[in-house]
């Protein structure tokens, strides 16, 4: 699922004037409120300051898409709500053209994201809700993707650890609503994915695997949030996550369409771990087979 950015949606610049209908300044320039159809088909019906949009305003691409908010010297910069061809919307703060602040964006399959925003991605604290499940995310991003300090949180159970690269990485616990935790670790392993050819070497695939060690009463969960670094410069393809059930296994993601970025995929886990164990198995994130199951590490911990 994915909207068409606006850094592919450029507006007529300075120079390409068009027709105009308004006030201008002593000099000529456009100065005050006006309307303009501009040589692309585009339109802009706003304020302007010596020759530019500046102001609030309207700007109409002729594609459908169209932008409602503030401007700085012909560039988004301030509040503003950004509505795509596809029918998503951002809605939020802007920093010369780009996504920049707080905002949040709307997407066409319902799911959303509130948060903070970097040069045009997803970066900082936020939670991107998956309307399907009823899951969501909440916690760090890093260049539009989930990484650092978060909680995964399902109608019955959440997972709360660090993310690196969209997936769980190191230790973190699995929370149930029955009164416990699971305590554990994701350790990376390889995973075979088949030969395209006998010639051809094996492909192999690195996937969290999730290690149980004990389970405890419920405790009390502070996130360690590491600093953030600003992402890299460049605009990218604004996408909506993929949804389905949990983890990001790369079996499933090398066949999604264009638009799904491969994160956290998100299901409602079942009321006991053995179902939530074998969900995690289709998914990708296989659970470890030499552990026992839920109701044994109860059993034991009573005795």
């Amino acid at each position: 699922m994915s909207d068409l950015g606006s850094e592919e949606l450029e507006e007529e610049g300075e120079n390409d004037l068009g027709e105009y209908e308004g006030e201008r300044n002593e000099l000529g320039e456009r100065h005050g409120n006006g309307k303009a159809r501009l040589p692309n088909g585009d339109t802009y019906e706003g304020h302007y300051e010596f020759g530019k949009r500046n102001g609030q305003g309207v700007y109409k691409f002729k594609n459908g898409a169209r932008y409602i908010g503030e401007y700085v010297k012909n560039k988004k910069h301030g509040q503003g709500t950004f509505i795509y061809p596809d029918g998503s919307r951002y809605e939020g703060e802007w920093a010369d053209d780009q996504r920049h602040g707080h905002g949040v964006y709307y997407y066409i399959n319902n799911d959303t994201y509130t948060g903070d925003w970097f040069n045009h991605q997803r970066h900082g604290q936020g939670t991107y809700f998956y309307a399907e499940t009823g899951s969501k995310y909440v916690g760090s991003w890093v260049n539009g993707q989930q990484e650092g300090a978060a909680e995964l949180i399902h109608l019955n159970h959440r997972y709360q650890g660090k993310f690196l690269n969209k997936n769980p990485v190191g230790p973190g616990k699995y929370v149930f609503d029955i009164g416990c935790e699971q305590h554990g670790e994701y350790r990376l392993t390889d995973v075979e994915r088949g030969e395209e050819e006998e010639e051809e070497e094996t492909l192999v695939s690195i996937v969290p695997k999730w290690k149980a060690l004990k389970i405890t009463e419920l405790a009390l969960w502070t996130p360690t949030l590491s600093e953030e670094q600003p992402p890299a410069e460049g605009p990218g393809q604004e996408e909506a996550p993929g949804a389905a059930g949990m983890g990001d296994a790369s079996d499933e993601t090398q066949g999604l369409p264009e638009g799904f970025e491969g994160e956290m995929d998100m299901r409602t886990g079942e009321e006991d771990m053995d179902t939530f164990r074998q969900e995690s198995q289709e998914n990708g994130y296989d659970m470890d087979q030499g552990n026992a199951n839920f109701d044994e590490e109860q059993s034991d911990l009573q005795e």
